[in-house]
């Protein structure tokens, strides 16, 4: 491993990462996958996802002359699982609740370009992203040895498990791939058993279509009815195949430890105070206003405040609770026609 490699790792590190790892930034084979897995149909309304599709497979072409992929890991693992018995009746996916990790790990990642450029000692190609371009994140850390795929198509590492974001930094410096991890899911299927929407229609694939993070979260128009039932009390994404991971467990059960830095990170992450809080009457009772200052700097802006309406009146109704009739009938009668359906189901 090259001196710059082992500094550019440290900056990382510094920085909060708790993953840092490096990949050639051709294209691994399995990139390819992406064309089959648009041609079944598996990203709905996802449209972006179909847009620039060779620049998803090959980052070459995003920095020319680019060698190397810089992946980076930041966990969001922390207090009580989304998915137990509480005494709240609708359920956040935990990454949600806090600073929208867009920002938070965009920060850190222009920090570190500024890092990596000084390191180098002369101007460097650098282009970084956080869930927002044209790049597989996932694959680029698999190649980069912060841990494998798993089955249900999130990236496992043995410490940390799976709750963590990703980044990834293209850049033409030519730094020595790390090592990838072997698969360790063996015979285990609790994520595929354990989804309530059946969204794996084999191990390693998901159709997002099925998967209550893109129904309650992308989805735009109505959730399809066939899936209502299984959505439960989630109101914005879903857990259930991280929270039944043998390797999420070992995490929660033995930590792997935070530099002051990255704790400082899990913190800003950590779900505010009214989020953690939040009941089905709150969220019904939400109006734009309300909303908008309750998300403010969250993911939960992603679904927009009719989105989240729409996630609650659905989660009321698997509830049944006698005490949000009247906050659902009210919304029966809405003028938005999406709501008004939602709500009389």
């Amino acid at each position: 491993m090259s001196a710059l490699a082992e500094r550019v790792r440290a900056l990382g590190l510094t920085l909060g990462f708790e993953r840092v790892g490096f990949a050639s930034a051709v294209p691994a084979p399995r990139n390819a996958f992406l064309r089959e897995w648009l041609a079944r149909g598996y990203a709905g309304e996802m449209a972006y996802l179909a847009r620039r599709v060779e620049q998803r497979i090959d980052p070459r072409l995003l920095v020319p002359g680019a060698r190397t992929l810089i992946a980076v890991a930041l966990s969001y693992a922390r207090g009580e699982a989304s998915s137990r018995p509480s005494e709240r009746d609708c359920r956040i996916a935990r990454y949600a609740g806090g600073a929208d990790y867009h920002d938070v790990l965009r920060e850190r990642l222009d920090a570190f370009e500024s890092g990596i450029e000084a390191l180098a000692g002369s101007p460097v190609a650098l282009r970084s992203y956080v869930d927002t371009g044209p790049v597989l994140e996932r694959a680029a850390a698999a190649r980069a040895g912060l841990g494998w795929i798993g089955k249900h198509t999130l990236l496992i590492d043995r410490a940390l498990g799976s709750y963590f974001f990703l980044g990834v930094v293209i850049t033409d410096l030519a730094l020595p791939p790390d090592a990838e991890e072997s698969d360790h899911c063996g015979t285990c299927r609790a994520c595929l058993d354990a989804c309530p929407t059946d969204a794996f229609p084999e191990p390693y694939v998901l159709d997002a279509t099925r998967c209550l993070s893109y129904t309650t979260i992308e989805l735009r128009s109505a959730i399809p009815e066939g899936l209502r039932h299984a959505q439960g009390d989630w109101v914005f994404g879903c857990d259930v195949c991280q929270e039944v991971c043998p390797w999420n467990a070992r995490a929660e059960r033995s930590p792997a430890p935070a530099s002051p830095e990255s704790s400082a990170l899990r913190e800003r992450l950590a779900p505010r105070p009214e989020l953690a809080a939040a009941t089905l009457a709150w969220l019904l009772a939400l109006d734009e206003d309300a909303w908008r200052n309750a998300t403010r700097h969250t993911a939960l802006r992603r679904t927009k405040q009719r989105g989240l309406l729409r996630n609650a009146l659905v989660a009321a109704g698997n509830r049944a609770d006698p005490a949000h009739r009247e906050a659902v009938a009210r919304h029966a009668d809405s003028d938005d026609a999406l709501i008004a359906e939602h709500a009389r189901w």
